[in-house]
C-alpha cells in the first residue's frame, strides 16, 4: 500500500518545506517590521499573508493524516517515522523526504520561536497605543472594568484632556 501513497508523500513533504520556508519569512519579515515605527497596513498584509499560509498548512496536516491512516498509523510524529521506516523497508528512496521533514521540523520551532516573540511585540504596541489614549481621554487606568468576556472596558464617563 506505501507504494501507492510514497510519491503523493513525497510531493506533500516537498510542498510543506516551501510553504514553512515561506511562513517563517513572513515571521521575519514581521519581525523586522515590528522594530520600526508602526505600519498598520504592512502588518496586516503580513498577518493576512500568514493566515494563508496557515490554512495551506493544516490542509496539508489533513492530507498527511489521510496517508498516514492508509497505513493505519496515528497523525503523529512517531506515526510520520513508522511511516519513514515501512517506505524504507519497501525499498522506497526515502532519504530525501526524511531530511526534508527534519528541515520542515527545524523550521516550524523556528516559527513558533518567531511568532511568540512578534505577539509579545504586538501585544506591547497595543498596550501604549491604549495607554495613551488613556491619557488623552482623561481616563484613570484604575478606573477600568471587565466585561463578561475578560477584556476590559472603557469607561463611559471620561472627559477629554486634548483637543487637536
Amino acid at each position: 500500500m506505501i507504494e501507492k501513497t510514497w510519491p503523493i508523500t513525497e510531493k506533500l513533504i516537498l510542498n510543506e518545506l516551501h510553504l514553512t520556508e515561506q511562513l517563517y519569512e513572513q515571521l521575519t519579515r514581521e519581525a523586522d517590521t515590528l522594530k520600526q515605527p508602526p505600519h498598520t497596513e504592512l502588518i496586516n498584509d503580513i498577518a493576512t499573508h500568514k493566515k494563508q499560509l496557515v490554512m495551506q498548512l493544516e490542509q496539508f496536516n489533513t492530507q498527511c493524516g489521510q496517508i498516514l491512516a492508509t497505513e493505519k498509523l496515528p497523525n503523529t510524529q512517531e506515526g510520520i517515522k513508522a511511516y519513514f521506516q515501512r517506505a524504507e523497508t519497501a525499498g522506497l528512496r526515502a532519504v530525501e523526504s526524511i531530511n526534508n521533514w527534519a528541515q520542515i521540523q527545524f523550521i516550524c520551532a523556528d516559527c513558533r520561536t518567531l511568532n511568540e516573540q512578534n505577539g509579545a511585540g504586538i501585544e506591547l504596541l497595543a498596550y501604549h497605543t491604549k495607554r495613551s489614549l488613556h491619557i488623552i481621554k482623561g481616563k484613570s487606568p484604575l478606573s477600568s472594568t471587565y466585561g463578561p468576556d475578560g477584556t476590559a472596558q472603557c469607561d463611559p464617563f471620561t472627559h477629554t484632556l486634548i483637543s487637536v
